[in-house]
């Protein structure tokens, strides 16, 4: 075994998947694809539907189609490379190939965290401020918020990129594609205090926009129960629900992987789970605002002809 301590260098590195247990990787291989394919098919399905839908072009769908399109970029920035190393006797990846993923990974992942907040901010001031909501929220403020949330997320990497590792003591990744957290098991020396900074940066990068999330939806829950009428309920939860529950199943899943204590070895359960993460995620969100959301399914319906699909 190479000594952690004993410098290499790197030109490419090996990725292991789950090569110990080759049936399970087919099924796991299959399971992914499908996945993929369908989170795939759903963003590009909304992406296409906001922009053709006039009844669409609102803040909140714009800011949709942004989350849309970060979701295709996001599992396709890992997904692809898992399913390579699930077929691939001895799958391999450049040294520059592994640290793009792993930043552009870390980009889009950073620039949802924001968006989400961005979003909830959205639902703030339509709930809580509604005669002045297209005063307020204005094309040019949502497409200001909209390069913001992109611009931010890139300066916040490119910190991440400056003060990162240089130097490996090793080429082997236990996983089927560049994971952060792998990968930095392989880093030169003691690993602890990177480890804490690591930890730090990711524990900012999710509790401050989550906090802002739960601070906004406060302020929204407290507006809801001043509302006297049913209809008033009724449309104040349908507008906030199926943002809700983007938020709870991607800070959820995001706080499980990348807040927990961080072990030696990574088991094949890690594995699976954060390949998962980025295929399963990007195809729920689509799925829960199509379900969810009546103007999305009047804009299916007259994409596929009207009255003659049911949805």
């Amino acid at each position: 075994m190479m000594n952690n301590n004993s410098e290499i260098v790197v030109t490419e590195f090996i990725l292991l998947g789950l090569s110990n247990h080759p049936v399970a990787q087919a099924i796991f291989f299959w399971i992914v694809l499908v996945v993929y394919l369908i989170g795939l098919l759903g963003n590009g399905m909304m992406v296409i539907l906001i922009i053709t839908n006039s009844h669409l072009h609102t803040p909140m769908y714009f800011f949709l189609s942004n989350l849309s399109f970060l979701d295709i970029c996001y599992s396709s920035s890992s997904v692809p490379q898992a399913l390579v190393t699930c077929t691939t006797e001895r799958a391999t990846i450049s040294f520059i190939g592994c640290m793009a993923q792993i930043h552009i990974g870390l980009y889009l992942g950073t620039t949802e965290y924001i968006l989400l907040a961005v979003m909830a901010y959205d639902r703030f001031v339509a709930i809580c401020s509604p005669l002045h909501y297209t005063m307020i929220m204005s094309w040019k403020v949502c497409v200001q918020l909209a390069t913001g949330t992109w611009g931010t997320g890139f300066i916040l990497t490119l910190i991440f990129t400056v003060s990162g590792p240089k130097r490996f003591c090793g080429s082997v990744i236990d996983h089927f594609t560049c994971e952060p957290q792998t990968v930095s098991k392989l880093i030169c020396g003691d690993n602890r205090l990177n480890n804490i900074v690591s930890f730090i940066n990711t524990a900012v990068l999710l509790i401050v926009p989550f906090t802002f999330i739960l601070v906004t939806y406060l302020r929204i829950g407290m507006a809801v129960w001043r509302i006297r009428s049913d209809q008033g309920w009724s449309k104040a939860l349908s507008t906030c629900s199926s943002h809700l529950a983007v938020i709870g199943i991607f800070y959820g899943s995001s706080m499980a992987m990348y807040l927990q204590p961080k072990s030696k070895n990574t088991s094949d359960k890690d594995k699976v789970v954060s390949a998962l993460y980025g295929a399963v995620t990007p195809m729920l969100n689509p799925l829960i605002y199509s379900l969810r959301n009546k103007d999305v399914k009047r804009a299916l319906q007259k994409l596929f002809g009207g009255k003659g699909f049911k949805y």
